[in-house]
């Protein structure tokens, strides 16, 4: 009995020293995260006052968008996290400001990415404080996403027009994988408001995403292009990944993480075997890195694989990495972990664990006030357009931080 109740106290504390490692790992990447969003803040002072942090020039400075591109809800989200964890009452004040100048946005409709841009701000703006205010500018911009959703196809259009790198045809509703993301501003309308149109448009839109979009090996396509009078898939290709075929690496995070939620929203166990069948892809694919952080593509380079004559993709050989996307799966198998209640459970906590080292690590963590102020290095935008080619992403500092949160509620 004592061998017992002493192998007990044994294994207490080992699991209570690793714990506080990792708990000092947490820290210490949100005292970085804290310095290096007050030098971008510091920056942002000389700056116009409605452009958000994207990324670096070749000179490695900050450069910056308009509220109405698909990124400036990141930034504020990322302040929002960082206040969450250091309580720092600067940040705080910062997140709020930088987060209300994105309100025009409430009835914003010429794309889809309002889930990104309105959710990761206002969404932990109304988390974290309860104002009410908050809540209904996310609630008029879940009907202003809504207004892009055809019964016909049963989805959210992405963009207006996609332009095939074949050079053969421009389609009128295409539909990206990274559309999943935004479903979760409209499974928050829904709750909020009792309006079930909402919760029908998101669920319609997974449902439509897993048949058409989600290969039998788990894998994904970017672009599925629909006939808009009869609802038809009339193609299947790719915008920011290698060829049609191919798996673009942060396309697979974003549906990693987009079904994962939905099975959060919905308990629809076909919703979870469809990030579980996603998940397992990236992490058994035999083009993955030991660390975990993934090749823009996976099968960038490979035979029997070939970009459209008129991408960029066709001129690239170099295997750039792609932290955003390891940021993002990271995130994402910290929630699905938590749905998987076995050794495929286990092992999603574990990558993502690892994935997180990986990025608070000198092989992609940023010096402090280098980098543009950004933190995560190494970040592939589109090689296909030839745009943010081994540069910092704004969304990757945003996954970082939230998977850092995640990981630290996850030790509570």
């Amino acid at each position: 009995m004592r061998t017992v109740l002493y192998f007990i106290a044994l294994a207490g504390l080992f699991a209570f020293t690793v714990s506080k490692k990792e708990n000092g790992f947490i820290d210490s990447n949100f005292s970085f995260v804290q310095q290096q969003l007050k030098h971008m803040l510091k920056e942002t002072e000389t700056r116009n006052k409605l452009a958000f942090p994207r990324t670096t020039d070749a000179s490695g400075k900050m450069t910056t968008t308009s509220m109405y591109d698909w990124t400036p809800g990141f930034f504020p989200g990322s302040l929002w996290y960082a206040f969450e964890h250091t309580k720092d009452k600067a940040l705080e004040e910062q997140a709020v400001a930088w987060t209300e100048k994105l309100e025009p946005l409430k009835d914003f409709t010429k794309h889809h990415d309002l889930g990104f841009m309105v959710y990761c701000s206002y969404g932990n703006a109304y988390r974290l404080t309860g104002n009410k205010a908050y809540r209904d500018i996310l609630i008029q911009s879940a009907r202003s996403l809504s207004t892009r959703f055809s019964p016909v196809t049963g989805s959210i259009k992405s963009w207006n027009g996609f332009k095939s790198w074949h050079g053969n045809k421009t389609y009128y509703y295409p539909v990206i994988i990274d559309n999943m993301m935004n479903l979760e501003l409209l499974f928050f309308a829904a709750r909020e408001t009792g309006d079930t149109s909402f919760r029908h448009i998101a669920v319609t839109h997974a449902e439509n995403t897993m048949k058409n979009q989600i290969r039998p090996d788990g894998s994904s396509y970017h672009v599925v292009c629909y006939d808009s009078t009869t609802g038809k898939v009339e193609g299947r290709e790719t915008a920011q990944g290698y060829a049609d075929n191919s798996t673009w690496s942060r396309g697979q995070a974003w549906g990693i993480y987009g079904f994962t939620m939905v099975y959060r929203e919905t308990r629809d166990p076909r919703f979870l075997a469809t990030a579980e069948r996603m998940a397992d892809f990236y992490l058994n694919h035999k083009n993955l890195p030991a660390d975990k952080v993934p090749y823009w593509d996976f099968n960038a380079g490979e035979a029997g694989y070939t970009p459209g004559v008129n991408s960029n993709a066709l001129k690239v050989s170099t295997r750039y990495r792609d932290a955003s996307a390891a940021a993002i799966t990271a995130s994402a198998l910290f929630e699905l972990s938590g749905y998987v209640k076995n050794k495929k459970g286990k092992k999603y906590r574990k990558a993502a664990t690892q994935m997180l080292h990986a990025l608070g690590s000198p092989a992609y963590r940023a010096p402090e006030g280098a980098n543009g102020n950004f933190m995560i290095m190494h970040c592939v935008g589109s090689i296909p357009h030839n745009s943010e080619i081994d540069k910092p992403l704004v969304y990757a500092d945003y996954y970082f931080t939230e998977a850092l949160q995640r990981y630290n509620a996850s030790l509570k």
